[in-house]
């Protein structure tokens, strides 16, 4: 399972309560520029339409710009695939107040390319702050071992 991108800033925003991982429908040319890793999950979220889920706002620049279709569009909607329980349960999960669906990580398992995404509900500042605190002492003691 090797990872091709990361949303880290998600960890921090987010607290993730359950995780789950999707397919995604790419056309090819997608799929190679996602293998070198050219894809960004920062700013994108997982949606709920007619009983599918969508990845919106993570870019896929094209893999060699010059060859790319004329009506290639890096941003636009990409649909997950899952199975009917598991979208059952999403349903009634992102019904519920304060939580949404936040893409985590795309990675490759098999040949195929897979998302990571969870369940998530929205940190407050203090408890940012906090996390922060946690990771400088974190450091701070490290150092003073170190030495």
């Amino acid at each position: 399972m090797k990872a091709l991108a990361e949303n880290k800033k998600a960890y921090f925003d987010y607290e993730i309560l359950e995780k789950f991982q999707a397919g995604i429908i790419l056309i090819g040319q997608e799929v190679k520029a996602i293998k070198t890793g050219r894809i960004s999950l920062k700013g994108s979220y997982v949606i709920i339409k007619n009983n599918e889920l969508f990845l919106i706002g993570a870019h896929i620049p094209p893999y060699q710009p010059k060859n790319a279709p004329k009506d290639y569009s890096p941003e636009r909607l990409r649909k997950l695939l899952l199975k009917k329980t598991e979208i059952k349960h999403l349903i009634g999960k992102s019904k519920e107040k304060g939580l949404t669906l936040v893409p985590l990580k795309v990675y490759t398992q098999r040949a195929k390319i897979k998302i990571e995404f969870g369940v998530a509900k929205g940190k407050k500042k203090a408890d940012k702050r906090e996390a922060i605190k946690k990771r400088e002492f974190k450091r701070e003691k490290e150092r003073a071992l170190k030495e």
